[in-house]
């Protein structure tokens, strides 16, 4: 993959479109990059600098598709690799233990990870939702451990990132899982 352009947030762009080519939402079949562009557009309503909105516009690359991390040092730069690693999950342990392990690299991380990581968090309890109110409780069945175990997820990640972070993205998360709870 080739990219002629130095603009850090047009070559992130590049690099999630063609990453995520061809991928749709659990939640809704929608194309999957409208996720990482709305994640994007949280990070950037909050004014982060661009290293963090090219973070967002990536943050799922390493997790969904073949692109490496040395790759994507390349067409990107550590910096942006660095958070976007942080927010990757180790998709080959259970899902639980990954969980886990993600909670802690997240709270344990520095700001831009932990911004990115909750507005990822927001989009998705946002399109959860939304999907909720189209197809009912049976969206649920879409995710591998069900209702109980993704509210347990975004509960437990939300209390973790109080313990040490203060940022009103965090009080948006805080109030997308209080309405995630309240889904049937």
């Amino acid at each position: 993959m080739e990219i002629i352009t130095t603009d850090i947030i047009e070559r992130a762009t590049f690099v999630a479109v063609v990453a995520h080519t061809g991928q749709v939402r659990k939640s809704d079949g929608s194309p999957y990059i409208v996720h990482p562009l709305m994640v994007a557009r949280i990070v950037a309503s909050y004014n982060f600098p661009d290293i963090v909105i090219a973070a967002a516009l990536v943050h799922d690359v390493l997790e969904d598709s073949p692109i490496t991390k040395d790759e994507l040092i390349t067409l990107l730069n550590e910096g942006v690799v660095a958070i976007v690693t942080t927010v990757s999950e180790d998709k080959s342990l259970p899902w639980k233990d990954r969980k886990l392990q993600y909670i802690e690299a997240v709270s344990l991380s520095e700001e831009y990870a932990k911004a990115v990581c909750v507005a990822d968090k927001i989009h998705n309890a946002q399109s959860l939702m939304d999907a909720h109110a189209k197809f009912g409780p049976s969206v649920w069945e879409r995710f591998n451990q069900g209702r109980d175990m993704k509210i347990w997820f975004e509960r437990t990640l939300c209390d973790q990132l109080e313990q040490n972070w203060q940022h009103p993205l965090l009080e948006e998360y805080k109030a997308a899982v209080a309405e995630l709870e309240k889904l049937s």
